[in-house]
Parts: structure tokens; sequence; C-alpha cells
């Protein structure tokens, strides 16, 4: 059977207009508002629009975050002489076991006066001093008396302690005058780290290689403290060769004896010429009614009393290790300047030199001024 013409065909419409579209209404009311907002918008007196440079100069502009170097720490001079590295190696001997040991330079200095610190002579002539000993057994109190005690403070080492080079330098560097412990048994002090000590039944020449090796420890101080060790000190024959022996290396004695015993040392230094300072001020001692800071008060007060005819007193006083005690003493020197009648000098202020003590330091003229 024959198909009918054009039954499977879509009948032709003419393509639609998008303009008579219900969308194309809606878009061309809302055109028209737009339009007419803009031009009744653009009769508005409003304020003149700012150009973008105008704009980015009225805007201060943000600082950037950098971080600012502190001013430099001032520090007040220190009281040591300079100097120079080949005055500091002529004040050195090397043994041939290595050994590093100080010794008088070849133009008469002796280290006790090249590395003593130095105060106003010109201040009152009553002195008081503050010697800090056996430092070196706890190194967090050992950092502190460095860094916190007043400069005037002298300190005292074991010569045991180790690196006890770096802590002598950093207490250089605080100002502080500096000696070491001398290796002996003390029954009410502590017991030393790697040194023998000095033993009354050694024979000399067992002592003086004990002594040196505590010497080489190490460097830049005044002499050796004696603490009190009845047996060392008493006898002469044990005494001696030591007190020779720091003698020829132009080093400095001083002596702690709360009983103020006799001390063969102290006659053999008159002999031989070396500096030598004694106290019995034992200034923590536990006992003592008023504890340290009034043993402090105390000994300031002792020290300025005076009257017509009499002598201004010198006298220093001993403390151990400890945070207390840094801690009166840090109160007790801002107490002390506001008086006038004493002067707060290192132990240096403290010592004698007798005649032959003094004939030593003329052969270098300069170490007799202040």
């Amino acid at each position: 059977m024959a198909e009918e013409p054009g039954k499977d065909l879509v009948r032709w419409r003419p393509p639609r207009n998008p303009l008579n579209s219900p969308i194309a209404a809606y878009a061309l009311v809302i055109g028209m508002t737009v339009g007419c907002g803009a031009l009744v918008y653009s009769h508005i007196e409003r304020p003149p629009v700012l150009i973008e440079e105008a704009a980015a100069a009225a805007v201060p502009p943000a600082r950037a975050s950098i971080s600012l170097k502190l001013p430099a720490r001032t520090q007040a001079p220190l009281h040591f002489r300079t100097l120079t590295l080949a005055e500091r190696d002529d004040l050195v001997e090397v043994t041939p076991d290595g050994l590093r040991l100080p010794k008088i330079a070849s133009d008469g200095w002796m280290p006790w006066i090249a590395y003593a610190r130095r105060y106003d002579p010109d201040g009152p002539a009553a002195r008081v001093g503050l010697l800090m000993i056996n430092l070196g057994a706890d190194e967090a109190l050992m950092r502190r008396a460095i860094d916190d005690l007043p400069g005037e403070v002298s300190l005292a080492f074991l010569p045991g302690t180790p690196d006890l080079p770096k802590w002598m330098k950093r207490a250089h560097a605080r100002d502080h005058e500096t000696y070491l412990m001398m290796p002996v048994d003390d029954p009410g002090g502590i017991g030393e780290r790697g040194i023998r000590p000095i033993d009354p039944a050694a024979d000399g020449d067992e002592n003086v290689r004990r002594l040196r090796q505590a010497m080489a420890r190490g460097e830049g101080y005044v002499g050796f403290v004696m603490p009190a060790a009845e047996q060392v000190s008493r006898a002469e024959t044990v005494a001696r060769p030591l007190v020779k022996e720091i003698a020829d290396r132009g080093l400095a004695l001083i002596e702690i004896d709360p009983g103020m015993t006799p001390s063969a040392m102290y006659g053999l230094t008159i002999e031989l010429g070396v500096g030598y300072a004694r106290t019995s001020t034992v200034l923590d001692y536990k006992l003592a009614r008023n504890g340290i800071d009034g043993n402090l008060d105390r000994l300031a007060e002792w020290t300025g009393e005076s009257w017509p005819g009499r002598p201004p007193r010198h006298d220093f006083g001993v403390l151990q290790p400890d945070n207390a005690a840094i801690d009166a003493i840090v109160s007790w020197r801002q107490r002390l300047a506001r008086q006038s009648a004493v002067s707060f000098v290192p132990i240096i202020g403290q010592f004698e030199c007798r005649t032959a003590c003094l004939a030593r330091l003329r052969a270098q003229p300069d170490q007799l001024r202040p």
C-alpha cells in the first residue's frame, strides 16, 4: 500500500523572535529602570572622586615589621691595668711538662701587682673589703657570684674547678680581683677535685709539686688564699718551701684564721718579701646573732670608727658562696654608698708590704703607682 505523501514530515514553523518572549520583556523593563537611575544619579551633586594617587597619599604607609637593635649596654671601665699579649706571655712560664705557671716578668712586674684591681687611693683612709672563697663547687652559685656581686668583692676559686680559666676570665670581665684557694685539707671547707692536697707529712719538693699543679689551673690571679689549716701554716718546715715558691713567682698570700693563732707563714712573707693580708672576720658564721646583714654593717661601722691621733682601720671579711650571702652583699653595698666614712676596696687594698717586699717592688717602679 502506498504511503501517503508527507505523513512523516514535521510541519514548518517560522522561527521564534526572542524579542517577543516574556523574558525579553522583563529584561527590557529592567534595562530602562537602570538607565533612568543612571541618568538621575549623574545630575546629583556629590564629592569629587579622589584619584588613586591622592587616595594612596592620604593613607600613611604601613610600617615594615623590623627588629630594632637595642642600644649597646654601657659598661663602666674595668679597674685593671691593660696588658698586651706579649706582656701577658711574659708573666707565664711554660715548664717542660707543659704546665703554665705564673712568673715575674723580665721587666720586673710581679703577677700580684700586674693582676690586682685598682681602686681610688684618694678615698676615705679607712678601708673595708670582702672576699668570697671556695668558688667552683656549685656552678650556679659561682656564676651568680661573678655576675651579681659588686666588682669590689674579690673572688677565690678552688683550683679543681672545671673550666677554671673560663670562669676566671669571666670574673675579670666583671671587674673582680681573683685568687686561688691553697690546696689543703680544710676541715671546715670544701674538698678539692682532681688536686692532691698539700700534706704536712710529705717532703717539701712533693708539696711544691702539688702547689704548682694548682697554680697551673688558672691565670691572671693575684695569689693564694690559705684557709685555717694549722698543720701547714704553723709548721715552718712545711710552710717555708710553699711561701718561697709563692715569692719566687711574684704572687701574694692571704691567710684566714678566725682564732688569730701564731702563723709561720706570716713571718716568712716578711722575710721573703711577699705581699700579705690576714683576717679573722668570718661574716657568715652560723652562730652570729645578727646574721650576715648585721655582720656586714658591723664591719663597716668598726672600720669607720675614728678619733684624733688614731690611724685609720683596715679590715676585710670572708664568706662562702651562698644565695643569702650574695643578696646581703648587694643590699649592703647600696647602704654603704650612702656614707663617706670608709672606702670599699678590693683585697689588694688590705695588703701589707714590708721592707723586703717594697725592695722587690722598686725593681719595677711603675708597680708603686696606684
